[in-house]
């Protein structure tokens, strides 16, 4: 991508001098006080790895109590863990999991940048983010709330008798953290590329944040505008939801998916951004169709708008707004499978090597085809009412956020690693960990289609006896998918002290976040770079000149 040769060898290790770890002291006040987007990435970091393993825990209580038909849980109780699980895991782990870590630190470096356009907006993001989760916690700790991660009225505004004010107001104020982040995104894309970084010379997952910032600047208000009314009913008794005061909860659910199909999005094009990076690298080829890969997530962001109400085919919408709205969902899965084919044609007479970020990326691949497929089965108007509120809705919603986003997110970790860190990570163990999630994965969540099929409603404390077989596979594969996911913990803590150290450019990669030493210096480049290649200019390795 740069003037420099892309050779297809790593380079060797070279301790950096200056770096963004000891620049600016390491004091706590000099970490909470940064402007310097990539400390901002490393507080985002530690910050949702808290609440994922918060997230963690509750789906593990709650796959021990499905272990036996009659539960080990009070159905309140359940209500509650369920709801825990829902609201932790979506608003503080997978919508800001990618944007708000690698999107922090990346983005600069990707595009030739000394910092993002607004520095302090960006800590008040943390902050807005941290002030949420602590709300978010406090009404857990003390009540909890047993309403779901869907907040459907009239239950909530009414009859429910958990903290939702509580809960409401920490979704609330992390929407504005989804804002400003995404604002400070759409602006630094625009307005501070390196000479010669075009449109058209920006790495996908440039562009895929791109995307992704402007779902969420457009969208976000909407669902803090719908979450405020759902209190002012509460509290006020003002009927806007609520049939008995005169309201309409059908009204909360159009208003609810409008913001919250497109949030599916806010969650998955991030993750297409980090295998459109890791595929070419490991391949050694350039990406196949990068402007349709482009243009694909484009076409995601602007039509993910116009599908909300497939989430309400048994809500009471008319059958022809039903039949527009399942075309419309058959529509957005055209881009989603260029995107597949343009990875698996990438793959195509590669020279592949099967690194950890690569393993990552192919069982990101698989699992989200899986759930992509399923996505047209539920699409699908008379499909859908037999699995309406199912566990086979569990199970597809599970495969693109788990088996596709979480998967994309551990990629991502271990491809950036040694640039973040300047550390290598012990590679033998990533690859048993990505093994482990991909097996421990399928376990846990195909058992679901088919108990979804069957007829198990989700949301249940209880169920019938014939259901256990299934649930019992699932429970084991989740213990199988806890140790997978623990074990990162461990070898990459190990990694920050003990790892080897690694170079500027440890996979020979071509973006010009690999120019600059690892872990980088406070202002990212000694002298702004040049841009005068496409991305991904890759070739096979190794090649008679190269040696």
């Amino acid at each position: 991508m740069t003037t420099a040769t892309v050779t297809g060898k790593p380079d060797e290790p070279v301790v950096a001098t200056r770096n963004y770890l000891t620049e600016e002291g390491v004091t706590l006040r000099s970490w909470l006080l940064t402007k310097d987007h990539k400390r901002i990435a490393i507080l985002y970091t530690l910050s949702i790895t808290f609440f994922f393993f918060v997230g963690g825990a509750a789906a593990t209580l709650i796959r021990l109590n499905l272990v036996t038909p009659a539960g080990i849980f009070t159905p309140d109780i359940y209500n509650r863990l369920f709801t825990l699980h829902g609201i932790v895991m979506v608003w503080f782990f997978l919508i800001p999991s990618i944007p708000n870590t690698m999107g922090n630190f990346l983005i600069p470096l990707m595009i030739g940048a000394k910092d993002l356009a607004f520095p302090r907006l960006n800590l008040l993001s943390w902050y807005l983010y941290v002030g949420a989760g602590f709300l978010a916690l406090f009404a857990i700790l003390i009540g909890g709330v047993d309403t779901g991660w869907t907040f459907y009225t009239p239950f909530s505004s009414l009859y429910s008798n958990g903290y939702v004010v509580l809960a409401l107001a920490a979704v609330f104020a992390i929407g504005f953290s989804s804002i400003l982040t995404g604002l400070n995104f759409i602006v630094t894309t625009h307005r501070m590329r390196a000479p010669g970084m075009t449109w058209y010379r920006l790495p996908v997952f440039v562009w895929s944040n791109y995307a992704t910032s402007v779902i969420m600047v457009l969208a976000t208000p909407v669902l803090a505008i719908t979450l405020m009314l759902v209190a002012v009913e509460r509290l006020l008794r003002v009927g806007i939801f609520d049939p008995a005061l005169g309201g309409d909860p059908l009204l909360f659910q159009h208003l609810f998916w409008f913001y919250s199909h497109p949030a599916v999005y806010i969650m998955i094009l991030p993750g297409f951004g980090v295998i459109s990076e890791i595929v070419p690298c490991f391949a050694r080829k350039p990406l196949f169709g990068y402007k349709f890969v482009v243009w694909s997530s484009i076409t995601i962001a602007i039509i993910g708008f116009f599908v909300w109400a497939h989430h309400m085919f048994v809500a009471g919408i008319s059958l022809y707004a039903g039949l527009v709205f399942s075309l419309l969902s058959y529509v957005i899965a055209v881009p989603s499978a260029i995107k597949v084919f343009n990875w698996t044609a990438t793959l195509h007479k590669g020279w592949i090597s099967f690194d950890a970020p690569m393993l990552y990326a192919l069982g990101f691949i698989g699992l989200f085809t899986i759930g992509g497929l399923t996505g047209l089965f539920v699409a699908n108007l008379a499909f859908d009412v037999h699995v309406t509120d199912t566990y086979f809705v569990v199970a597809h919603f599970h495969y693109i956020m788990v088996g596709g986003m979480v998967s994309a997110y551990f990629g991502g970790l271990h491809y950036w690693w040694p640039k973040v860190t300047g550390r290598l990570y012990p590679e033998w163990w990533a690859r048993i960990a990505a093994l482990l999630i991909f097996f421990g994965f399928n376990l846990t969540f195909f058992p679901q289609f088919i108990l979804g099929y069957l007829g198990m409603e989700r949301r249940y404390y209880s169920y019938p006896p014939e259901f256990q077989a299934w649930n019992i596979f699932s429970s084991a594969g989740a213990s199988v998918l806890a140790v997978g996911y623990a074990l990162p913990f461990f070898y990459l803590g190990w990694s920050l002290f003990r790892g080897k150290r690694a170079g500027s450019n440890p996979w020979a990669a071509t973006g010009l976040e690999w120019q600059t030493s690892s872990p980088p210096p406070a202002h990212n480049f000694d002298k702004t770079p040049t841009v005068t290649r496409p991305p991904y200019q890759y070739r096979p390795e190794p090649e008679p000149q190269d040696v």
